[in-house]
């Protein structure tokens, strides 16, 4: 298992990757993690990613079932990370900190 910490304006996010599995946690969301299907989307921001879902009313739902058809494809779990690390810093996120179960923490140097 493999946790990442990123920055998004003032809000710290938790992603929890294990594999496959793939978790989040905010102060939004509460001390628990939960997975995707729980988090709130901007279909601004899923249309940029994917514009054939504009006129899709399940356009959430579609993105979703893309997401993770995309990260069952990926063979190794460093490269699940890598896709979330690239992933969110299209959006502005940025990665502090990152932490390979049993190891140290990794702080990113972020200026």
């Amino acid at each position: 298992m493999i946790g990442l910490i990123f920055r998004f304006g003032g809000e710290v996010i938790e992603v929890r990757v294990d594999y496959h599995s793939i978790t989040f946690r905010s102060s939004t969301y509460g001390t628990a993690f939960v997975p995707i299907d729980a988090l709130s989307f901007s279909k601004e921001g899923v249309l940029k990613e994917h514009p054939d879902l504009a006129d899709n009313p399940a356009w959430k739902t579609e993105a979703i079932i893309r997401f993770k058809t995309y990260i069952k494809g990926l063979d190794s779990e460093n490269k699940v990370v890598d896709y979330i690390i690239s992933d969110l810093g299209k959006f502005g996120y940025t990665l502090i900190a990152k932490q390979k179960q049993g190891h140290r923490v990794e702080v990113i140097n972020v200026r």
